[in-house]
């Protein structure tokens, strides 16, 4: 299918590795131009090496923490006026609800749901102005069924759904679409450092760890960030531009839920 988005320029941050890179290929692969990002300079630039040669496209990086003011302009400045806005940023730790006070929450709140707001308000005035615009923030299954062990991520991440639920509707006029894309388990790194906590407190091996969550996922397996950044270009396509203000679940059907 051609998404009809080619010569388009997008921010995808967090795309050095992981669930970020596997929308930033799709998106080259749809003929889209990149503007990349991540914290780590080494790994950035050696991904954006391997995006232009695989897909011919304009890759521009910027290394920077966009949790920060100076770290997001830096990235603005480079990024200037652009398409298509995938945000994206690790998970908090994860833990009991004992163990986190109020920086644990600020530094969560910062990540998942503040620095994506200010990419947001930054970016989408511009898309109005020229009639079109696609932004897809990552974000997670708990916002539809809360994780125990990860409420940092439960409180932060559900707080950017609520302000998009509301944002979402009202630049929908303009062309623009605000949609966010839900992960369960995939296998990147942040599986594996949650399989890792299961090694450390029940003494199993990492395969076993392993087997036991995929036994709790229907599909049987981890999802890729192939095929999760498949349905990212989806999401920023000419063809999505009826969706507005959804929540969409890939998670191998582990969310047991109706709606």
């Amino acid at each position: 299918m051609d998404l009809g988005i080619a010569g388009k320029r997008a921010l995808v941050c967090a795309s050095s590795k992981g669930l970020g890179r596997g929308c930033a290929e799709a998106l080259a692969a749809a003929g889209v131009n990149l503007v990349m990002n991540a914290r780590g300079a080494e790994a950035l630039e050696a991904a954006a090496a391997e995006i232009r040669a695989s897909y011919g496209v304009q890759v521009e990086t910027v290394a920077a923490d966009v949790t920060t003011d100076e770290g997001r302009a830096a990235l603005l400045d480079v990024a200037g006026q652009v398409d298509i806005l995938v945000t994206n940023a690790g998970g908090p730790p994860p833990g009991m609800w004992t163990d986190w006070e109020r920086d644990d929450f600020i530094a969560a709140l910062d990540a998942n749901m503040l620095a994506p707001i200010a990419l947001i308000k930054a970016l989408v005035p511009s898309m109005m102005e020229r009639g079109w615009g696609r932004v897809v923030n990552i974000t997670s299954v708990s916002v539809k069924a809360p994780i125990p062990v990860l409420g940092l991520s439960n409180a932060a991440r559900a707080g950017l759904t609520g302000y998009v639920a509301g944002t979402a509707r009202q630049v929908a006029a303009h062309g623009v679409t605000i949609n966010n894309l839900l992960p369960g388990i995939h296998d990147t790194d942040r599986a594996t450092a949650l399989d890792q906590g299961v090694v450390k407190a029940q003494g199993v091996s990492m395969d076993e760890a392993r087997k036991a969550r995929e036994a709790t996922i229907p599909a049987n397996r981890y999802g890729t960030p192939a095929e999760f950044g498949a349905t990212c270009a989806f999401m920023c396509s000419q063809h999505a531009g009826f969706m507005v203000g959804q929540n969409i679940l890939l998670d191998g059907g582990a969310t047991n839920t109706v709606m």
